[in-house]
């Protein structure tokens, strides 16, 4: 029998298709190992990282400027070590809707120890599934606008009517002082019914300190922010739950509550620690949400002469003012351009830049793999600022919300380019309140007073939104 004599022709054919079936199983090889990875990013010092950097950028009026540094190297999803540990960070509004939508599925809040201690345990911003999912409800039931029991239309205004009135014509004011005044005290009256002047002064004072010491180094010792803000969140729970108690002493005598928290008590089972870590959360997303979007509005008018013309003109045609010259239901509803204004201030100044997360399981998304406990951040503020998306993106542009073309992206519940106030099962609560009390801020001030600047200022997001001189102002009430 003769054996089988290979021609050259067919060796070479042989070891050609060999030679092919091995880069065929390498290239699925190498597919397969690409396909999930953990996303690239920049290999910094441990502990420190690039925190430096991000609370460099972070403190500037353009908070996204490290991200976007960092994406245009690595990607809208890149990593970096911040915060004490890898994170996993996003500039892709996509993914940042995703991250979001599975809030409690995928990913859980959190949030540097300093925060979760001075907000609490039990407060909606902190507080794990069940539990948060049951606090959010009684937050945006309390909230919402269109319950036959909201009744804080006329209040708002009348605190809003009575700050503003105790100044006077040549006056020099630092607004931001102003606002958080205001805020501060919309918040007193309508969470915990009490409206006494010296006590929302009292609480005011507080909330500098206890806002400053958020997102500070935890160190418990005096001359450290953190220490001065626990001391701060001591005296003003001390001062929930005296309120907590007065309203318990007058439900036992058959009467009623009074304010967010007479609801609360009447309606929900909570213990008093409890009530309390969710009346304070209340108090600082309200306070920060409101006062800052008032700023930042009145900021950004006063360097927009004709944006500044036409909300002028919009809120003086106003027809259906009652006789204490509170506005209407109606003439709410009928503030298109002061809406655009809210819209475009929470876009350049939103007080949500980024989100904390982490990751319940291992995550595959796209091309990247995301371990389980990775602390996850989409990065809102780069979303917003992003020029691919938004024409002239630093520019103060009102009049972009009016464009049908962005009719769609402008619908913050559901929009993944434009998110002022979170998303999925933790968007905030008070959204809509926050954007009535802002609106009807603007009326009263904008239609009784002009003003000029008498510093230079500029914002800036660390420790908290504001605007490094207190954005300071004289009065000029002669027009009027």
């Amino acid at each position: 029998m003769r054996m089988w004599e290979a021609s050259p022709w067919s060796l070479l054919c042989v070891l050609t298709g060999l030679y092919a079936l091995v880069l065929v199983a390498r290239t699925r090889r190498k597919r397969k190992a690409r396909a999930y990875r953990f996303p690239p990013g920049r290999r910094s010092w441990p502990l420190i990282g690039d925190s430096l950097k991000w609370y460099s950028a972070v403190a500037s009026s353009h908070p996204p400027k490290y991200v976007e540094e960092q994406a245009k190297r690595y990607g809208k999803i890149f990593s970096c070590r911040v915060f004490g540990k890898w994170a996993v960070v996003s500039v892709d509004p996509v993914f940042n809707r995703y991250v979001m939508q599975n809030e409690g599925k995928l990913f859980k809040s959190s949030y540097p120890k300093s925060f979760r201690d001075l907000v609490g345990t039990n407060g909606v911003i902190t507080a794990q599934g069940e539990q948060q999912r049951k606090l959010h409800a009684i937050a945006s039931n309390m909230m919402r606008l269109h319950d036959p029991k909201f009744q804080f239309l006329r209040d708002i205004q009348i605190i809003i009517i009575q700050t503003l009135g105790s100044f006077h014509n040549g006056q020099l004011i630092c607004l931001q002082d102003v606002c958080r005044k205001i805020a501060i005290n919309l918040m007193v009256s309508q969470v915990l019914g009490v409206s006494s002047e010296s006590e929302v002064e009292e609480i005011s004072g507080l909330f500098y300190d206890f806002v400053d010491g958020c997102l500070s180094i935890p160190i418990n010792f005096p001359g450290f922010a953190y220490y001065r803000a626990m001391k701060a969140r001591e005296q003003i729970i001390g001062k929930i739950k005296k309120k907590i108690a007065w309203h318990k002493a007058r439900m036992a005598e058959g009467r009623s509550g009074e304010g967010m928290l007479g609801g609360v008590l009447e309606d929900q089972k909570l213990s008093d620690e409890a009530v309390a870590d969710f009346i304070i959360n209340l108090l600082f997303a309200g306070n920060e949400t409101t006062s800052k979007t008032m700023l930042f509005a009145v900021y950004f008018l006063t360097h927009s002469p004709t944006a500044m013309k036409q909300l002028v003109d919009e809120q003086e045609g106003l027809t259906n003012k009652n006789g204490d010259h509170t506005i209407t239901w109606q003439d709410y509803k009928s503030m298109p351009f002061t809406q655009c204004v809210i819209d475009e201030t929470l876009r350049l100044g939103g007080i949500a830049i980024w989100l904390m997360r982490e990751a319940k399981e291992e995550i595959k998304y796209s091309d990247y793999v995301i371990p389980k406990g990775c602390f996850v951040v989409p990065f809102l503020s780069a979303v917003h600022l992003d020029e691919t998306i938004y024409g002239e993106a630093s520019t103060f542009n009102p009049w972009r919300w009016m464009e049908l073309k962005n009719e769609e992206m402008r619908n913050w519940r559901s929009s993944p380019f434009f998110a002022p106030f979170g998303g999925g099962a933790r968007l905030c609560p008070g959204a809509e309140l926050a954007r009535l009390q802002i609106a009807l801020f603007l009326h009263h001030f904008v239609t009784k007073y002009r003003w000029t600047q008498v510093r230079v200022d500029r914002m800036s997001f660390f420790p908290s939104a504001r605007l490094v001189n207190g954005f300071q102002i004289r009065l000029n009430t002669s027009q009027h």
